[in-house]
C-alpha cells in the first residue's frame, strides 16, 4: 500500500490494475455491504475533539489508516422490536434514504458498533436518560457476546432493558467503496456527542491505537502525511472543523448532504485518473509517468 506523495490518502497499489480489468470486463463489481461509523465528538477547553482508531495494519481492508468506530450492519437488527427514542424509523428512513428497517438496523450498527470499539453506549433506561458507567465485567460479557455475534444489538437492549437513543446521533454523509474494491461499504457517517458518565475505552481488537484528536490536527497530519486515511475520514475531519462544541456540530447535521459519494474511474489520453465527486482534492492521476503505478 503506497499513500500519495503529498499526504496520507490510503491508496491501495492493485486499484489500477483492478480498474483496467473491470473496464475490460474481467472483474465485476461486487454489492457492497451496509455499513455505519460514529464520529464520537468530546469537548475540551480547544474545542471538540473527536474519537479516532487506527487499523491495524494487517487488516485487509485500510490497513494502518485512522477511521472511526464503525463496521457493518447484522441484519438481524432489521426487523426485530428494538426499544427506541428519538425520530421515528420513518424520518430516519428519509434522512438515510433508505426503507424503514434498513435505516433501525443502520442506526443500531451505529450505535452498536461504537460500543463494541469504543466501549460508549448511546442507550438508556428511558427515553430522556443514558446509561452511565459501561466498563464492568457484566457489561464487557455482553459486548464480548455482540462482537462475536451471538446475540443481537436488539436481543442486547432487549436483555438490558434499555432504549437506544437515537436522537443523540446525527447523519452526516454517506459514502461507497469504489466499484473496483474487492471489499465494498455501503457506509452512513454519523456525529455523536460522548455522553456524561461514560469514556471510552481500548476495546476495538481491529485497531492498534486509539486517540481523541481536534479535526483539525488529524487533518494536518493527513496533509503532511504522516496519518493515513481514506478520503471520506479525511473529508468528514474538514466538515467538522468549523464547529466550536460537539452540540453545535450535532445540530448541524440536518444540514449535511446524504448525497451517496462514489469513486469514479476513467482514462484521459492513457492515463487512469481517479475522482470523488464533489471532492476533487482526492483527484489522482495514474499512468505512464509513474511506472510503479503510484499517484502522482
Amino acid at each position: 500500500m503506497s499513500p500519495a506523495k503529498a499526504n496520507g490518502q490510503w491508496y491501495p497499489p492493485e486499484w489500477p490494475d483492478r480498474i483496467r480489468a473491470m473496464a475490460s470486463g474481467e472483474l465485476t463489481a461486487v454489492t457492497p455491504r451496509r455499513a455505519a461509523t460514529v464520529m464520537l465528538l468530546r469537548d475540551t477547553p480547544s474545542g471538540p475533539v473527536v474519537h479516532m482508531l487506527r487499523r491495524r495494519a494487517s487488516m485487509a481492508f485500510a490497513g494502518g489508516a485512522y477511521a472511526y468506530p464503525g463496521g457493518g450492519v447484522d441484519p438481524r437488527d432489521d426487523d426485530r422490536p428494538v426499544g427506541w427514542a428519538g425520530p421515528a424509523r420513518d424520518a430516519w428512513a428519509a434522512r438515510l434514504g433508505v426503507d424503514a428497517a434498513s435505516a433501525q438496523a443502520i442506526v443500531c450498527a451505529a450505535v452498536r458498533e461504537t460500543y463494541e470499539e469504543a466501549g460508549v453506549l448511546l442507550a438508556g433506561p428511558t427515553p430522556e436518560t443514558v446509561v452511565g458507567d459501561v466498563s464492568g465485567e457484566d457489561w464487557e460479557a455482553d459486548r464480548a457476546a455482540l462482537i462475536a455475534h451471538d446475540i443481537s444489538f436488539a436481543d442486547f437492549l432487549d436483555r438490558r432493558k434499555l432504549v437506544l437513543r437515537s436522537d443523540l446521533l446525527g447523519a452526516w454523509a454517506r459514502w461507497i467503496t469504489p466499484e473496483f474494491e474487492p471489499k465494498r461499504y455501503d457506509t452512513w457517517f454519523f456525529v455523536a456527542a460522548l455522553p456524561p458518565g461514560q469514556r471510552t475505552v481500548d476495546t476495538s481488537t481491529e485497531a492498534d491505537r486509539t486517540v481523541w484528536t481536534r479535526p483539525a490536527d488529524a487533518a494536518e497530519g493527513y496533509d503532511k502525511g504522516e496519518l493515513l486515511m481514506m478520503p471520506p475520514t479525511v473529508a468528514t475531519l474538514r466538515a467538522l472543523q468549523p464547529y466550536g462544541t460537539a452540540a453545535d456540530a450535532l445540530a448541524a447535521a440536518g444540514e449535511q448532504n446524504m448525497t451517496p459519494v462514489l469513486a469514479r474511474a476513467s482514462f484521459e489520453d492513457g492515463r487512469l485518473v481517479l475522482s470523488w465527486p464533489g471532492h476533487e482534492e482526492f483527484t489522482k492521476r495514474l499512468g505512464p509517468t509513474t511506472p510503479d503505478g503510484a499517484p502522482e
